[in-house]
């Protein structure tokens, strides 16, 4: 892995969010995941990135 966060490549964004996820971090898979996909080409795949990490502060369910 690289220290320069510019050289980080879209792949390297979108394994460190799924490490994040499976560490059960989900706004922080959510953020990397973001930033992957924004660093894709491709629009499908960027909205399936983000499909799969959705941001968990809109997916939460209240506790009543």
């Amino acid at each position: 892995m690289t220290r320069d966060p510019a050289a980080l490549t879209a792949a390297d964004y979108l394994d460190s969010a799924r490490e994040m996820a499976v560490a059960d971090r989900p706004y922080l898979a959510h953020l990397l995941a973001e930033e992957a996909a924004k660093r894709t080409p491709d629009p499908a795949t960027a909205a399936r990135i983000r499909a799969t990490f959705p941001d968990p502060t809109t997916t939460r369910e209240g506790s009543d």
